[in-house]
């Protein structure tokens, strides 16, 4: 059977554990300023790497860290100190681009794989990587075909990474797309001063324009105001085709978005994956129930099929903010858990709750579970609602933590 891994993002360890839960086999994470969501609010530090790998390999999975931007002289000992430190950790992989990075790595004696900012997109390109990295990311305008076609010459002429192994092939399956695609963006560097190659985009691709004639100064806004902020990418309604085209990775983009979006696109990727070992059909119903689920969380609509389909552009989001089908509003917070009855006790801060709302509970080591309240106790007496201010207890068959997160679902 055909090695897959399922690649998900973690910027936080909420997000970390989401994946896990939900049946990651690689997480990748960027450490402080040396990666591509060095703008993130929540990032790791150095010191993170061996709770990271830690809990990534307590489930079998592997850990991947991003240090995918460009580099200057003066980051050339940090980028050797971290490299260190991720082999002290036990890290199993630094995604790079810079030549310098690449040469890092190797002298500390971790394996390589090429972030999709190389572009790679012919075999010439994936026989000269081989010398350096286990893994390829393909450039994301290709088409199956011609992805199949990589993978087959990968096999017949077998291309060896220098781990000893037939060298892997990973593309993208889900998620935010730059108006780049997969070349190296120059818009908010230009605009800002700020770099996307250096993980501080300020994303001015994801605004409202207006054209104006600079000789008359009539200005007209185009159909479609953001012209330049593609929708997500969705391919799980035709991840059969993919899979079959011979590709070995499957990378989930969102390091930068929540631990319940984590959590959504983990598991229903996975029962993807699950489907196709099977050999089961992917059918129009199958996949329509699959988008419904994603389209519950963070998303700025859907862009089915994509390049791989041979589609020539890309589809444009209606809004810069997400189009999520369901809203989660914070409730309050967990104050305590008892085991043996399995009852969960917490602080409504925010909003009101009732028996039977679906709820969302997030925190470091919980990730992101999803429950249904079927009763509960408001200041220890029995209530079908509650109040903000309210102490509630509510069954629980999952292990909760005081300080976890509760978010309601409206």
């Amino acid at each position: 059977m055909q090695d897959i891994t399922l690649l998900s993002p973690a910027g936080s360890f909420e997000s970390l554990q989401a994946a896990l839960d939900n049946g990651a086999d690689a997480v990748y994470f960027g450490v402080g300023q040396l990666n591509m969501r060095s703008r993130a609010t929540v990032n790791f530090t150095e010191d993170d790497l061996p709770e990271i790998v830690r809990r990534c390999h307590r489930r079998n999975a592997e850990a991947w860290l991003a240090l995918n931007i460009v580099v200057y002289d003066g980051e050339l000992p940090e980028v050797r100190r971290l490299c260190e430190a991720a082999k002290a950790a036990g890290v199993d992989a630094i995604i790079a681009l810079d030549i310098s990075v690449i040469m890092a790595a190797r002298d500390a004696g971790l394996p390589v794989h090429i972030s999709v900012q190389a572009n790679i997109s012919n075999i010439e390109a994936v026989r000269f990587y081989a010398q350096f990295a286990d893994v390829i990311v393909l450039a994301r305008e290709l088409t199956l075909e011609q992805i199949s076609q990589i993978c087959r010459q990968i096999r017949e002429e077998n291309i060896i990474g220098p781990g000893g192994r037939l060298l892997k092939v990973e593309i993208f399956a889900h998620g935010a797309l730059c108006v780049a695609i997969s070349g190296k963006c120059y818009m908010s560097l230009a605009v800002y001063g700020t770099s996307g190659n250096r993980g501080t985009c300020f994303q001015p691709c994801r605004r409202k324009y207006t054209v104006r004639d600079t000789e008359t100064d009539a200005e007209f806004v185009v159909d479609n105001q953001y012209v330049m902020s593609p929708k997500d990418l969705c391919t799980v309604g035709f991840l059969d085709k993919i899979l079959d085209s011979g590709v070995s990775v499957l990378k989930l983009e969102g390091r930068g978005r929540s631990a319940d979006y984590v959590a959504r696109v983990t598991s229903v990727y996975k029962e993807a994956i699950q489907h196709w070992r099977k050999g089961l059909p992917f059918t129009d119903e199958l996949a329509a129930n699959w988008e419904k689920r994603l389209a519950e969380v963070f998303n700025r609509g859907f862009w089915r099929g994509g390049y791989y389909l041979g589609k020539k552009l890309g589809e444009w989001a209606a809004s810069r903010d997400s189009q999520a089908t369901v809203r989660k509003d914070f409730a309050g917070t967990v104050t305590n858990y008892y085991a043996k009855p399995k009852v969960a006790e917490a602080l409504l801060s925010a909003c009101g709750v009732s028996a039977g709302d679906k709820l969302w509970v997030i925190g470091n080591k919980t990730g992101a579970v999803e429950i249904t309240m079927p009763s509960l106790f408001a200041n220890d007496k029995k209530a079908d609602c509650a109040q903000k201010g309210d102490v509630i207890t509510f069954p629980c068959d999952i292990r909760l933590r005081a300080g976890d997160k509760i978010y309601r679902e409206v």
